[in-house]
């Protein structure tokens, strides 16, 4: 792989934290799980890869702020650079026993997103992009964007949250202008 010193550390923590989780994923009917808000589960396994994560990171870069989904934030001495993480992104598939689910770390400079790493455990598949050097799949495939133009020719995709959310009929809208004007609606 071709990319920064910063870029080669977050796919290190992913895969390490992605070899647990597939560990944890095997025997997900035995998970612990506690209930942080309706239908927003975290299982110790995404306690635990987030762990796994951090110490590689803060180990690395120990001056650089934190930002990860299961802790506490923390500022760090250079104010510039923060990871952001989602240890266990898709974590009610998980727990379902859905092979849908990944590893999800940024870096931030400056309030800009500089590089991601989307790591796939269940298939081996590593997404990856850095400012100025593009995004890539597993190191060989580049990823491009489409030259559709129109709405009628594109797949959309949304999550919606698990609880409702005090945002959910506002997305419930956005969704119905959207979705008849996207590939697959037209009738």
């Amino acid at each position: 792989m071709q990319g920064s010193a910063n870029l080669n550390i977050m796919i290190k923590a992913a895969r390490k934290a992605g070899r647990s989780l597939v560990r944890d994923f095997r025997e997900v009917e035995n998970l612990q799980v506690s209930v942080k808000g309706p239908g927003d589960f975290v299982s110790k396994a995404d306690v635990a890869a987030e762990e796994i994560i951090r110490e590689e990171l803060m180990d690395a870069r120990p001056n650089y702020g934190w930002l990860g989904e299961e802790s506490d934030g923390v500022a760090g001495k250079d104010p510039t650079r923060r990871w952001i993480v989602d240890p266990l992104d898709g974590t009610t598939n998980f727990l379902h026993g859905m092979p849908h689910w990944a590893v999800s770390i940024a870096l931030e400079f400056k309030g800009e997103i500089v590089a991601a790493v989307i790591f796939d455990p269940v298939k081996d598949e590593l997404f990856y992009a850095e400012m100025g050097a593009g995004a890539w799949r597993n190191d060989s495939q580049r990823l491009r964007v489409s030259g559709r133009r129109r709405m009628a020719d594109a797949v959309f995709a949304a999550g919606l949250p698990p609880d409702g959310g005090a945002f959910l009929p506002e997305m419930l809208q956005d969704l119905a202008r959207l979705m008849p004007k996207c590939s697959g609606m037209r009738r």
